[in-house]
């Protein structure tokens, strides 16, 4: 593997910087294979709240003091001022916490952050107020020691002023997303990789596995092949594979993409 120094000095020569966030971000090892998050998981999904899941993972998250919001930081201050865009397929909430660039992140999945309505309505997607997180933190507590009940937090959000269905969180996790939450800066992305043809364009595609493979996994090989200035850096715990055709374009790095942002930090 390249040395930190080398890395950061590639950083510091590119002309645009493509960052993917995956998975491995959502650092569900810290909580995962506990029992409590398996077993109030299973109560979710079963009493049709998944909604709630990456709001229980960024409470768990919390508890567990976990040190990605810090690094995350340590990382926008490395790329500072340059012409760069993150794109997350993540759900983690600390993400779009991190002080990227104005207009420069999209969370096309999603997070714990933000509500909208059950059936999907014209009604714009909004963020959660203070009092709103505070009752859902205060229910998925409850939810976990058995003290409520799953139907207790359908309508936790309040009700569409349109349609009078409750309200909840805006992610992939409901079978009806309102992808209107994200689209706006989706745009912006994609005017923002127009610009990257024949530029010197390093990629880091970190932590992404097969989850959603067309938001992030494949678009990122299809750039970096047609680019003739372009190199890709693929860390991933398990998926670091590169394809054939990009053999002398990437660098596939074998490690949990946390752990190798806090080497590079």
């Amino acid at each position: 593997m390249k040395s930190k120094t080398e890395i950061r000095e590639q950083i510091e020569n590119a002309e645009m910087l493509l960052i993917g966030l995956g998975e491995e971000f959502d650092n569900v090892r810290l909580f995962g294979k506990e029992e409590r998050y398996q077993r109030t998981r299973k109560r979710m999904e079963e009493g049709d709240i998944e909604w709630m899941i990456p709001a229980y993972q960024d409470l768990l998250r919390r508890e567990k003091n976990d040190p990605l919001g810090e690094l995350l930081q340590n990382f926008s201050r490395l790329i500072g001022e340059k012409n760069y865009f993150v794109v997350s397929t993540s759900t983690n909430s600390v993400i779009s916490l991190t002080p990227w660039r104005e207009g420069r992140l999209v969370m096309p999945c999603g997070n714990g952050r933000r509500k909208q309505c059950a059936h999907g309505c014209a009604e714009a997607v909004s963020d959660l107020t203070g009092e709103e997180e505070k009752r859902l933190r205060g229910f998925l507590l409850s939810l976990e020691k058995g003290e409520a009940t799953p139907q207790e937090g359908r309508a936790l959000l309040g009700t569409c002023p349109v349609c009078g269905e409750p309200l909840i969180l805006n992610n992939i996790y409901t079978g009806a997303y309102d992808e209107k939450g994200y689209l706006e800066q989706w745009g912006g992305y994609t005017r923002w990789l127009q610009g990257t043809l024949n530029r010197g364009l390093l990629v880091l595609e970190l932590g992404v596995g097969l989850q959603c493979p067309t938001v992030i996994r494949f678009p990122f090989e299809k750039i970096t092949f047609y680019n003739q200035k372009a190199f890709l850096y693929r860390v991933n715990e398990t998926l670091y594979q590169l394809t054939e055709n990009l053999r002398e374009k990437g660098c596939p790095i074998s490690e949990n993409s946390v752990d190798w942002l806090q080497f590079l930090c």
